[in-house]
């Protein structure tokens, strides 16, 4: 039997027929895998907040020009009262976690209130919520056929449009969603 292969730093790419709202026609940035489970964050779902709602939360003021406006992602629907800032900054923050090729996850004020006084990360997305796998839950959709996966993109987590990752993560592997159909097939 082969060792398990995990997939930080790769994009789950729920296929069509991935009926579950809160990942149908999703991308979702793995961040951590092992054979505890596995945590992401979707990347191409906003929610109904922006910025400056969630500096008004935290007691934040900001003069940053635009950053008020910016929307916020919904990053899964584990914790959604959670703030989660993917970034691909080298500095140390409190809370964080890194993987891949330079991104990181932060949870701790301070790089909010780093963003708020324009100190903080150039390239960031800040996401409520977070998806998690139990222990096997992922391997086992996979085997489903629930997900494509392929290494994840900076350009795409950064400089794409939010309604522009989904097919332009497909396209990174080749693939062209909407000639795939809604349905699996097994052999």
């Amino acid at each position: 039997m082969s060792a398990p292969t995990y997939l930080a730093d790769h994009f789950l790419i729920a296929m069509p027929a991935l009926a579950d709202p809160n990942f149908a026609r999703g991308v979702t940035l793995i961040c951590q895998h092992d054979q505890s489970g596995a945590m992401g964050l979707t990347i191409n779902r906003l929610s109904d907040f922006t910025f400056g709602d969630v500096f008004e939360q935290m007691d934040l003021r900001t003069e940053v020009q635009g950053l008020s406006g910016r929307p916020v992602l919904l990053g899964g629907p584990v914790q959604p009262d959670r703030g989660f800032v993917l970034h691909d900054d080298p500095r140390e923050w409190g809370s964080t976690l890194r993987f891949g090729q330079g991104l990181a996850v932060s949870t701790s004020r301070d790089i909010l209130e780093a963003l708020a006084r324009g100190d903080g990360p150039a390239r960031c997305l800040l996401a409520l919520g977070y998806a998690g796998w139990t222990a096997g839950q992922l391997e086992q959709e996979l085997g489903e056929n629930a997900w494509l996966t392929v290494p994840a993109s900076q350009a795409i987590i950064f400089d794409t449009p939010v309604e522009s990752r989904w097919s332009a993560a497909a396209r990174s592997l080749g693939v062209d969603l909407s000639l795939l159909s809604d349905g699996a097939g097994h052999a």
